[in-house]
């Protein structure tokens, strides 16, 4: 258990039985009243969210997460099939247990996924993934890394803002927690 104030951007808690991911904080401090909390949280079974104001005394549960190393396969019929490294059992994983992670899904790149009760509530994405270009605008002659950003599709269907240096066919390294251009893949 731990008090309201301790509640971070991340964290995992219980919330009415049911297991939330804290998606923002805010420390509300009314001239007269008492203090809270203010959270925008999701509902890691069913994907939806909402905001709660907690009371900066109230004792939080945090929701006990398993995580599991596994590789991303392929996808087929709407899933994404997933293969734990060290059993090498198989797992289907739909688009809304995945999130936002499908922009992030390469074969044979391995992902962190977490497990609530024995079922499947999320997917981390490594910090960098190294993706394809797909389509961006060609190369402006005499441009540099310091001149604007341009467009590039990438082989998952992310668009990110890459230097006009960046042609199609180029892995590139993308972070996955902001989205945003790193460097040239070597």
């Amino acid at each position: 258990m731990i008090i309201a104030t301790q509640i971070k951007v991340g964290m995992t808690i219980l919330y009415k039985g049911t297991p939330h991911k804290v998606m923002s904080t805010k420390h509300i401090t009314p001239g007269k009243g008492r203090a809270s909390m203010q959270t925008k949280l999701r509902n890691l079974t069913t994907g939806l969210s909402c905001e709660n104001r907690f009371r900066t005394d109230e004792k939080i549960e945090r929701a006990i997460l398993k995580t599991c190393e596994m590789e991303y396969l392929y996808e087929g019929d709407g899933d994404y099939v997933f293969m734990d490294t060290e059993s090498y059992d198989q797992m289907n994983l739909t688009k809304d247990t995945l999130g936002d992670t499908t922009d992030y899904l390469v074969a044979n790149v391995k992902f962190m996924v977490e497990f609530y009760d024995g079922a499947p509530v999320g997917v981390k994405a490594p910090k960098i993934v190294e993706l394809r270009i797909t389509d961006t605008p060609p190369n402006i002659k005499g441009a540099t890394a310091s001149s604007s950003q341009k467009p590039a599709t990438l082989e998952t269907g992310l668009v990110v803002g890459v230097p006009p240096f960046v042609e199609t066919g180029e892995l590139i390294r993308v972070d996955s927690e902001e989205g945003k251009y790193v460097e040239r893949a070597k």
